[in-house]
């Protein structure tokens, strides 16, 4: 918490209350954050405070609870500060820069202890339903809030127009997911790369000439393998697929733990003893959805390198074939939100073969830059920016009618591609 804040009087017990709960929710999305709600303990948080067990119950009785807390008070506190926002500034750009950009100081802030923890959206889906819906609702508030800043910006003509509901669902997936990388910088780069995060967007938004113009090719899938009816080990591996892409499915939707095995072969019309026979437990498929869903990224990868075409050519090849996999039968792809739920030593296998998955994406970024086809900018920046996007475009017929995978893909990454295209 901010350490230049005057503390509340020991007399007022309301403000001693306020201050003590704050300071739990804030240590919870700590510890949320890193271990995940599933590994991390009441026993733990408490400790960690120096309070036992049963004090930490007068304030919270369950880790649902707790978890629920922590997700609407970070939700609070996004709106809290876009209220300051729009009390401060008056135009539009600039209240969409400063919204972007706060979520990085957030981060700093507490890393710094000058700011409270605040938590990563990861589990709603794990979530019961009358906590879920109240989350979810809070969460439709911001998205309404930030869509309606980037309507302002066009009515004032200083935002160029564009599929304005993806556009709003992208940038909340690339600042959602700023979580996940800030970690790997030097705290004192946090304010200049939260600058050059920003000027990625703003170029992407503004009403300049030289706009990006959607390939009129369609995207590259990713392989699909089909069987040999008469091969025993191919009709294996197609119904392991099938159980990767159910898992898959229900992880992304109902959490880890919200997620059933059963409920999953009931989905997939087979025997408990047949898919126990592939599936050794629900933490074993989760990793298997992670490795399946990375060899679909590797594969989309190797044919867009394949292609005689320019390094931002690639890129919009590349993030139209993960949005197609993402929101059509082939996927979807693991949301990183269920990370946390796999126990340490498999997590950092995972995150090590995403982030090589990262870095083959940032090499296709500045294959543009060398052949002029994007602008000079920071790689590491733009493909976690873009990365971010990607994990939340799974299901977008939630949020907008699509007629065409396409061009809806076009419309969700269109704020990147021209983010990241020389204009004037």
């Amino acid at each position: 918490m901010n350490n230049d804040s005057p503390r509340p009087s020991p007399f007022n017990r309301s403000a001693q209350h306020d201050a003590k709960r704050a300071a739990i929710l804030s240590q919870s999305a700590r510890l949320f954050n890193y271990k995940g709600s599933r590994a991390t303990t009441l026993q733990e948080i408490a400790a960690s405070l120096g309070l036992t067990k049963t004090s930490l119950y007068y304030y919270v009785k369950t880790k649902e609870e707790l978890i629920y807390q922590c997700y609407m008070a970070a939700l609070q506190h996004h709106l809290k500060q876009l209220d300051d926002i729009e009390q401060r500034l008056s135009d539009p750009a600039e209240r969409a820069a400063a919204f972007f950009i706060q979520h990085f100081e957030n981060w700093l802030a507490a890393e710094e202890g000058r700011g409270p923890h605040i938590a990563a959206l990861l589990e709603i889906a794990s979530l019961k339903r009358p906590h879920q819906d109240a989350v979810e609702a809070q969460y439709i508030v911001m998205f309404k809030r930030l869509r309606q800043l980037l309507r302002d910006g066009i009515a004032s003509g200083r935002f160029r127009p564009m599929a304005i509901t993806s556009t709003t669902r992208a940038i909340l997936g690339s600042v959602e997911w700023t979580f996940s990388w800030l970690h790997q910088v030097p705290k004192e780069r946090v304010a200049e790369i939260a600058q050059q995060a920003a000027d990625l967007l703003a170029r992407g938004l503004y009403a300049g000439t030289n706009e990006y113009q959607g390939l009129a090719s369609s995207a590259v899938v990713a392989n699909t393998h089909y069987t040999q009816w008469f091969n025993r080990e191919e009709q294996n591996q197609l119904k392991q697929q099938a159980f990767y892409k159910s898992g898959t499915r229900f992880f992304n939707k109902q959490g880890f733990s919200g997620a059933s095995l059963d409920e999953i072969a009931e989905h997939l019309n087979v025997s408990k003893g047949a898919f126990y026979y592939h599936i050794n437990n629900k933490e074993d498929l989760l990793y298997h959805c992670y490795t399946y869903s990375l060899d679909m990224v590797s594969d989309i990868h190797k044919r867009a390198a394949e292609l005689n075409d320019s390094g931002l050519a690639k890129v919009a090849q590349i993030c139209r074939s993960i949005f197609q996999v993402q929101n059509s039968d082939q996927g979807p792809l693991i949301r990183y939100n269920t990370i946390t739920a796999l126990p340490m030593e498999r997590r950092k296998e995972i995150l090590r073969h995403t982030e090589k998955s990262n870095t083959r994406f940032g090499d296709f970024i500045r294959a543009g830059i060398e052949d002029g086809s994007i602008r000079d900018i920071d790689v590491f920046i733009a493909q976690n920016l873009i990365t971010g996007a990607i994990n939340a475009s799974m299901d977008i017929e939630l949020w907008r009618k699509v007629d065409d995978l396409n061009s809806a893909a076009d419309d969700y990454f269109d704020i990147f591609f021209n983010g990241l295209l020389p204009r004037s």
